[in-house]
Parts: structure tokens; sequence; C-alpha cells
């Protein structure tokens, strides 16, 4: 088994919810475990450009999973999965339906291992510019002011 791929099992239920007059079918994750045998199967790949995304769920007070599943009012379709809320955020904008589920332990610790063999993200810091630059520069001219 790769150091950055793990096989995620989900179920998926839905749930009736009464909106006002309206009935509507609200899909949710039922069950989700490391396993490569279930209803729906994804690869959970790790990426180092992500490290810093990764501790920030790691941190928060719970952990979650984020599972890609079509596009949103259609039934859900699970097609990948990650543990970072930026690359979930980059799917809701391209109104992908995201579905999320708290983190099982196995997956944090794994997580985890992972951050401690390959180390934190380093922290992105402001370069301090030299005087003057990004000014337009006057140039000299041949003219001398009379």
């Amino acid at each position: 088994m790769s150091d950055n791929l793990r096989p995620v099992s989900i179920t998926l239920i839905a749930e009736a919810k009464q909106v006002g007059r309206f009935s509507l079918t609200q899909w949710r994750i039922a069950e989700l475990a490391l396993s490569d045998q279930g209803e729906h199967v994804l690869n959970l790949q790790l990426s180092m450009t992500e490290r810093a995304a990764y501790r920030f769920n790691l941190t928060s007070a719970t952990s979650r999973l984020f599972v890609r599943a079509g596009f949103t009012g259609q039934p859900p379709k699970p097609d990948a999965i990650t543990a970072s809320q930026d690359v979930a955020a980059g799917w809701m904008d391209g109104e992908q339906q995201v579905l999320e589920a708290p983190m099982p332990m196995a997956i944090q610790i794994w997580i985890e291992s992972y951050l401690a063999r390959h180390g934190e993200a380093p922290l992105e810091m402001r370069k301090k510019k030299r005087k003057g630059a990004g000014r337009a520069k006057e140039t000299p001219t041949k003219e001398q002011p009379k």
C-alpha cells in the first residue's frame, strides 16, 4: 500500500426533509471506513501541496472528510474524497455537491504520520522588497534642463 493512498468505503443514506410545504431528499454519509469493500469505494490520496490544509483540519474541533458527489440537485454519485477543506471549497465553487463526515481516528493517525514523515508545509513569509523595487525608474535623457 502506498504511503499517500488509502481506500475508503462510503455508505450514503437518504433522509426526507420537510421545508415549509415542500418535501426534499437530503443525502448524508451514514458510514465511512478504511476499507476497499462497500457500496462506494474511493481512494483518499494525500498531496504534499495540501499539507497546511490537512494540519488545519486535524487541529479543528471536529476533523472532517469531504466527498464530491456529483452536481448539486442530482442524486449523489461519489467520485472523489479529500481531507482538505480548500479542495472541498473548490468543488463547491464548481457547483458540485459535497458531503462531509467526521474523520475516523485511523485516518487522522495516518495523516499525522504522513505529516511527520514529509514535514509540515513551510510557512509562507512575505519577502522584503528591496528599496525602490516596483517603482518607475527615471531614465536619463540626453537633454539637459536649461
